[in-house]
């Protein structure tokens, strides 16, 4: 058996989850840094008596449960500090009549960071990415002690004095968007733009005319075809610059590249363009303003395909709701990341305080099908808008799949027909598989899932590059 076959679930993200057949009593630290990587981090569940990698279930009796648990316990209260919120529990299941049992370890990000590994008298930190567990950087530690105040990144102070000559990009951008009228030092002042003593807080740097920082990181693409893995990449422009800046970059970017077309009517003839203004100027401030301005190294990501825009930002929602895909973006709450950014740009007139841009890009696509309805994308480290290009008829290709009629799968699952639509009419790499069905690759998804499909005929493997590609076998499916 499986772990997927008692959790229900199909694929844990990898950063979030990790296995171990049995806790090691001679390397104590190979598994205790993972519970505080992931108290470091943004949390996850530790299972023990389920094998690494294949997440194949080993189990344990009643008894040896339950003497590892309590060696878990004590090993945790003796070398981590602090001691990581968690809950344990014993998940049963039987083999061959008799009743087996794992443990399940679900720890929470820490409101108190870093959480310290101390052995031997040496003390350690550690931080979960990527699926791994590794040594902290020294970035990533003062992020930590930071985090752990509740200190937003653009709220602290710099060393850097206000100096009004500074920001007439601001003052223009204030103007444009508030009638002609001009901004006032104290109004700057009154949201916390600078101190008492005159000194900019971080956010305010950023708005600067001669910043040239990596804060504010632009990358602005183009792709031949609908994915990035095997289409060509058209154009690829990177840009340096202040947050005004890097708004009026981004939106004639896309402006330049997208398509402005012309539908003829009885009556007339009516102009629409790819994306419309509004969606695409409420997709660019949203990411502005709810960037985690934490995270060097990374960027505003705005990426145009024949069939949409995404804009990726870095950071997940900010303390809001943790999701992978939804198309229901009017019922998100996203809290404020950035209290100087987003208090700037209020005062601009360009951000409603009340947080309803996503409300202002559903009413743009209102009368949209299904196949052009805008969504969001959402991990821990990242959260994209898409928006689907209106000039482009069959809509976003992931949505575009047929109704197919086939006989049922033997040991199949309810995966089967999503997988088999999705495939149906071009070949797809995995990776773009579960991210259409919002989950995450693992080794239960590709053995139970595609390697039973492929088996019994109904999905065709290829090499098309170094990652497999499926495509569904039409002698076996139809659409309906």
């Amino acid at each position: 058996m499986f772990l997927e076959e008692i959790t229900g679930d199909i694929k844990p993200e990898s950063d979030k989850l990790e296995c171990k057949a049995a806790l090691n009593r001679e390397d104590v630290v190979g598994w205790l840094k993972s519970i505080a990587g992931f108290a470091n981090a943004s949390g996850g569940d530790f299972y023990i008596g389920v094998e690494d990698k294949t997440n194949k279930l080993i189990g344990f009796d009643r008894k040896a449960a339950d003497n590892e648990r309590n060696y878990f316990n004590n090993q945790v209260n003796e070398h981590l500090t602090p001691r990581p919120q968690m809950k344990i529990s014993f998940l049963s299941y039987e083999v061959s009549g008799n009743e087996r049992f794992i443990i399940k370890v679900s720890i929470e990000e820490s409101t108190i960071k870093p959480v310290i590994l101390k052995y031997k008298n040496i003390p350690a930190i550690f931080m979960r990415r990527d699926g791994f567990t590794n040594g902290a950087t020294y970035e990533e530690i003062i992020d930590m002690s930071v985090r752990s105040k509740n200190t937003q990144y653009d709220i602290l102070i710099s060393d850097i004095k206000y100096n009004p000559e500074n920001f007439s990009m601001l003052r223009e951008f204030y103007k444009k968007y508030n009638n002609g009228k001009i901004l006032k030092d104290k109004a700057l002042q009154s949201l916390g733009f600078f101190n008492e003593e005159g000194y900019l807080f971080n956010g305010a740097v950023l708005f600067q005319d001669d910043y040239k920082g990596n804060k504010t990181d632009v990358q602005c693409s183009v792709f031949s075809g609908s994915n990035r893995g095997s289409d060509r990449v058209v154009t690829i422009n990177r840009f340096k610059g202040n947050v005004i800046a890097s708004i009026s970059y981004i939106i004639d970017f896309v402006n330049q590249r997208m398509n402005h077309s012309i539908i003829k009517l009885d009556e007339g003839r009516v102009d629409i363009d790819s994306y419309p203004a509004r969606a695409l100027f409420e997709g660019v401030i949203n990411a502005i303003a709810h960037r985690d301005y934490y995270l060097d190294g990374t960027q505003i990501q705005v990426d145009m395909f024949k069939d949409r825009l995404e804009i990726s930002s870095p950071g997940g929602f900010y303390r809001g709701e943790k999701f992978g895909k939804t198309y229901d973006l009017s019922k998100i709450i996203s809290k404020r990341r950035n209290e100087v950014i987003s208090g700037v740009l209020v005062l601009c007139n360009v951000m409603e305080a009340a947080g309803t841009g996503f409300d202002k890009i559903v009413e743009e696509y209102k009368s949209a099908d299904e196949a052009h309805k805008p969504y969001i994308y959402s991990k821990s480290d990242h959260f994209t808008l898409i928006l689907p290009d209106l000039t482009y008829d069959r809509g976003i290709e992931n949505n575009n799949v047929p109704n197919i009629s086939f006989q049922p799968v033997p040991q199949g699952t309810e995966l089967d027909k999503k997988v088999l639509s999705f495939c149906y009419h071009r070949a797809h790499k995995v990776s773009e598989i579960v991210e259409y069905l919002g989950i995450s690759d693992s080794t239960y998804f590709r053995k139970k899932v595609l390697a039973n499909l492929e088996k019994n005929g109904y999905l065709e493997k290829s090499k098309l590059s170094r990652a497999a590609f499926y495509k569904t076998n039409h002698s076996i499916v139809s659409i309906e």
